[in-house]
């Protein structure tokens, strides 16, 4: 694995770990538990198939496994912006998170980007 890939590993468990900590912050409430579930298996996801698609067998499933890194870093955006819009909690508990969120899903669609065309060119 190179050091980039090493880092974004890194970082994304790192972020799943900070969503693990908004999640324990929401209230215990129906539509609390509910986001929190969603918000956590979301950003989970993003860690764990990260590193899947570190160890993917082909390309194709490379970039398959990076669609899905992509689509679930979106999700993870979306339950958080929920979370600020109904209050669940404060809006400075949630800016870093949120910032990293959002990084996180532009370097995902730069690299599904990249790799899509990586294997168009490969034929």
């Amino acid at each position: 694995m190179n050091q980039r890939a090493s880092q974004l590993q890194q970082r994304t468990f790192a972020f799943a770990i900070q969503v693990v900590g908004i999640c324990r912050r929401l209230p215990t409430t129906w539509e609390g538990r509910h986001v929190a579930d969603q918000l956590f298996r979301s950003a989970t996801s993003v860690a764990a198939n990260h590193r899947a698609a570190c160890r993917a067998r082909s390309h194709r499933e490379f970039t398959a496994k990076l669609g899905v890194v992509l689509e679930e870093a979106d999700e993870v955006t979306q339950w958080l912006e929920l979370v600020d819009r109904t209050c669940l909690l404060e809006a400075t508990a949630l800016t870093a998170v949120m910032q990293e969120a959002r990084e996180l899903v532009a370097i995902f669609t730069a690299s599904c980007r990249t790799a899509n065309q990586n294997r168009e060119a490969a034929g």
